[in-house]
């Protein structure tokens, strides 16, 4: 039987959604403000170690700042502006630390999803130390952070460091081996690509025991096709459309 389902039936993507600059705090001032309970967000290391935000490998997409991340230290990668590409608004927004966003989540009693999102060839290390951090800064807080990936090395590295941690294996296309892969790290969840997903699927990883959280999912429509089929979560970028509640934005579209 499937084990009890801690989180929200929404999911904030990369914070806030579409509603501000990606991986930020004010991401996240901007999801709890819009009354989300759960966020999730991209987590990866600096030169020197540091965790941070970010979702992609290289720069140039969401800050003032060029080449791949990972090469960086944490020095260099503070100055730099993640907000403007976004908005004058958000003007010299900074990268946020995982720290800080521990921080904000007890703040307004957020969930959290942390997608290890580690550089290219650094697979191993981001695994751990996310891992790591997230049992220690989240210590004692309920429900645990849901720790997800695209990849295996980096969740398998999670499940060693902290088993204790939920983990969902991320999927943006269809494997027929998602049965051995999730036993093999021992999730809880398969994170998948809406678009993936019948009711036939739904029911199928269902009764093996896993909990599914889909993404994107930005039409309320499909929100509440995914729903009835037994969706568990689902992560969106329209938190203005796709509410916790399901008030009167939840409707079809």
């Amino acid at each position: 039987m499937t084990e009890d389902w801690p989180y929200p039936t929404i999911v904030a993507h990369r914070g806030g959604g579409a509603q501000a600059p990606e991986n930020t705090l004010s991401a996240i001032d901007t999801g709890a403000r819009l009354g989300q309970k759960m966020i999730e967000v991209d987590a990866k290391l600096s030169a020197d170690g540091q965790i941070f935000l970010l979702h992609d490998d290289t720069l140039e997409r969401t800050t003032n700042g060029r080449g791949i991340a990972g090469d960086l230290p944490w020095g260099t990668l503070s100055r730099l502006d993640a907000g403007e590409w976004y908005s004058d608004a958000f003007r010299e927004e900074p990268l946020p630390l995982l720290t800080e966003v521990a921080a904000r989540c007890v703040k307004y009693g957020l969930a959290v999803n942390i997608e290890i999102k580690p550089t290219t060839g650094a697979e191993i290390e981001t695994g751990r130390a996310v891992a790591l951090a997230a049992r220690e800064l989240w210590r004692h807080i309920s429900p645990p952070p849901l720790l997800s990936s695209f990849s295996v090395e980096a969740l398998a590295e999670a499940l060693k460091a902290a088993p204790e941690l939920p983990r969902g294996l991320l999927l943006d296309e269809w494997d027929d081996n998602w049965p051995a892969l999730s036993q093999r790290l021992e999730c809880s969840a398969l994170h998948l690509n809406h678009n993936l997903l019948t009711e036939e699927r739904v029911t199928m990883i269902t009764d093996a025991g896993l909990h599914i959280l889909a993404y994107t999912v930005n039409s309320p429509y499909r929100a509440r096709t995914l729903l009835s089929w037994g969706v568990d979560s689902l992560c969106t970028d329209r938190i203005d459309l796709i509410s916790a509640d399901f008030g009167a934005d939840f409707a079809e579209s």
